[in-house]
């Protein structure tokens, strides 16, 4: 069989295949204990794990954003274009956003959590409308990377458009 024979019966096999062969997999939030994703043989890695797992199930889940100091250093840097830098900027910025609730022991949405050097990134379901059809929507990932110097959180990256 020739090569453009073959390469006409792989496309002609494509289409005739349902449309939900060539749906995307779905974006699955962890449903082990999250905790497990803290694990690490490098201690300090398993350490800075924690520390920005701890800090977010705090501040931007539980909204206990007076335990800020706790988790961000002084002059934290941010690189989100919606939230200056600044320890008190982001004090500021998510006391008016959020609302203080018990701090829970998971992450809703929460994909995985992984650390190299000084770097934590966190990885998270993201839901939206398909903008093929508003009736339906889609997921993809949302990622977080944190720095981590002596034990605290000093700086932020994140995809978040200015709006």
């Amino acid at each position: 069989m020739s090569f453009n024979i073959r390469i006409a019966a792989v496309l002609a096999l494509a289409a005739a295949l349902p449309s939900q062969a060539w749906a995307q997999a779905p974006v699955v939030a962890t449903t082990a204990n999250q905790q497990s994703l803290l694990a690490s043989k490098d201690p300090k890695l398993a350490a800075n794990k924690k520390l920005v797992f701890d800090m977010w199930r705090t501040i931007l889940e539980a909204g206990h954003v007076e335990q800020a100091d706790k988790f961000l250093s002084e002059d934290y840097i941010q690189h989100n274009p919606n939230v200056a830098s600044g320890r008190a900027t982001v004090v500021e910025f998510f006391s008016k956003m959020l609302k203080k609730k018990p701090i829970e022991n998971s992450i809703p949405g929460l994909v995985s959590i992984v650390a190299e050097r000084d770097l934590v990134v966190m990885s998270f379901v993201r839901e939206y409308p398909d903008p093929k059809d508003s009736a339906k929507t889609y997921t993809t990932t949302w990622f977080d990377m944190f720095r981590v110097e002596n034990g605290v959180i000093v700086e932020h990256w994140d995809s978040s458009p200015k709006f």
